[in-house]
């Protein structure tokens, strides 16, 4: 049974609530764009007329989709790399030598990445025949949980995440072969009064017909609602790390420091030599760093600052050090590589600002040779600073990097001691994150070796820091990907707020 009466705005009003009527359930929007052919935007105006009339109850659904990246779009169509080498193994009747599996695979640049995976699936086996390394697989391996969830994705185009296994999802998102996409979907649902009511439209327009036939007497006449909804807008706006960045650098300057800057290649003099790295530390191994091969290496002019370093490494020269021993080579240092950190860009400011006071930052890019997964990045940007002055001391820095996070709303700040190569004493700086509910460590800080300082020619102490500037975006916008900030996914750039 109806009761009461309500007037409605529009036709698509009507067909709106009906719909919902017939349907006896919550629909969402696409749903109703679907059913009665009309665009998402006239589905939004009606439906806020009619919540307004206390008629419909409007809400939203974020849900989580897996995608194929391209990569996991060309395995889909050809097999993963590890099927692929299975079937030539097989064809071969189940062993083959390694190199001639290596000349047979199809695709080069992915035979280590199948013979990886071979292995790790336990699909097959390394043996050595007759001295020959053979590859040996002894039958074709049942359908694995991630080229099923391949397959489905592929298939489909996309799926909820929560139709898929996690672990497999987990698995091709570490392989870089699917990623998640975030859709937000608004849903409709009636009230008790949009499900009783008796509808009648209303007139939005008083034509010359409706006053000859006297039907005006008989109608309503649409109110207009300046605060009803509109649809949204989307102005242009910086990345939101752009704005993260523009934002840290503001907080320095407030705090009395002058922004610098540096080569992004760099010879090993400036970014391991002259900060007391000794030549064979593992991080200046090509497979931590990248080192140019077109102009691989570089003069050193400072002769005098060269023979500074040199000694301090093999014996420690004046600086109180024994250094590292050994013997210093001049043609490691010359070198070219593209700058795994900032501190080289504050080791050359300090070799040419020696007397105090110094109050310096960067924020920039630097480069390590590391695989590209959820929590790292071959190329990403480095908070890094320093302070020399007469007599300042590890408080003074643990102060400053006290005030820097809480200009950054992060209020809980503690210190660890730690160790780095040309720090002493050094400690890492953590904060605690609410919405994590545990202590993350950020950054490292500590004071400059003599073994860093006196070759320079600086007689203060040096105090200096730096840390990753994605990981303080990530907490700040509650995300556990790094790739979401370079993904340029439209809809996650439009929905996230702005920084301020």
């Amino acid at each position: 049974m109806r009761c009461g009466k309500v007037s409605l705005e529009s036709r698509l009003e009507l067909e709106i609530l009906e719909l919902l009527r017939k349907a006896n359930r919550t629909l969402s929007f696409s749903e109703i764009c679907s059913s009665l052919g009309v665009s998402e935007s006239s589905v939004a105006s009606a439906s806020s007329s009619l919540f307004q009339k206390g008629l419909i109850e409007l809400s939203s659904k974020v849900t989580r989709h897996v995608q194929l990246t391209p990569e996991g779009e060309y395995h889909s169509k050809h097999g993963l790399p590890e099927r692929r080498l299975v079937k030539i193994v097989l064809e071969k009747g189940g062993k083959i030598p390694l190199d001639e599996a290596r000349e047979k695979y199809p695709d080069k640049p992915f035979f280590t990445i199948a013979l990886g995976w071979l292995r790790k699936k336990n699909w097959g086996l390394i043996q050595s025949l007759n001295g020959v390394p053979h590859i040996v697989v002894e039958k074709e391996p049942p359908e694995g949980l991630d080229e099923s969830i391949l397959s489905k994705v592929s298939s489909q185009g996309f799926l909820e995440q929560n139709a898929l296994d996690t672990e497999g999802v987990r698995l091709l998102i570490n392989r870089g072969l699917v990623k998640i996409m975030e859709r937000a979907e608004r849903l409709v649902s009636l009230t008790e009064a949009g499900r009783t009511v008796e509808l009648k439209i209303a007139v939005t327009q008083l034509t010359p017909e409706l006053i000859r036939s006297g039907e005006w007497r008989r109608v309503e006449l649409k109110p207009y609602d300046v605060k009803a909804d509109v649809e949204p807008l989307y102005p242009g706006r910086l990345h939101p790390l752009t704005e993260f960045i523009k934002e840290v650098r503001e907080i320095f300057t407030e705090m009395g420091f002058t922004e610098i800057k540096g080569p992004i290649i760099e010879s090993c003099f400036w970014n391991f030599d002259a900060l007391f790295t000794p030549q064979d530390h593992p991080a200046r191994e090509m497979q931590d760093t990248f080192y140019l091969s077109n102009l691989s290496s570089i003069e050193l002019n400072d002769r005098e600052l060269v023979e500074r370093v040199k000694k301090t490494h093999e014996d420690g020269w004046e600086t109180g050090s024994t250094g590292w021993g050994g013997k210093w080579s001049e043609d490691a240092a010359k070198k070219l590589v593209l700058r795994t950190h900032t501190t080289c860009v504050s080791v050359r400011y300090l070799a040419e600002h020696k007397d105090p006071p110094v109050k310096v930052f960067s924020v920039d890019r630097v480069f390590r040779n590391e695989r590209i997964s959820f929590k790292s990045l071959a190329e990403f940007h480095q908070i890094e600073g320093i302070i020399m002055d007469e007599g300042v001391t590890l408080r003074d820095l643990k102060g400053v990097l006290t005030q820097f996070y809480k200009k950054l709303g992060l209020e809980k700040v503690q210190f660890w001691p730690s160790y780095f190569p040309y720090t002493e004493p050094s400690m890492n700086s953590v904060v605690y994150v609410p919405q994590a509910g545990r202590w993350l460590e950020l950054c490292g800080m500590g004071i400059f070796r003599p073994e860093v300082t006196k070759p320079l020619g600086i007689e203060h102490p040096v105090l200096a820091w730096g840390g990753g500037l994605e990981r303080l975006l990530m907490l700040r916008l509650g995300i556990t990907d790094i790739r979401i900030l370079y993904q340029n996914d439209l809809g996650w750039l439009r929905r996230v707020k702005t920084c301020l």
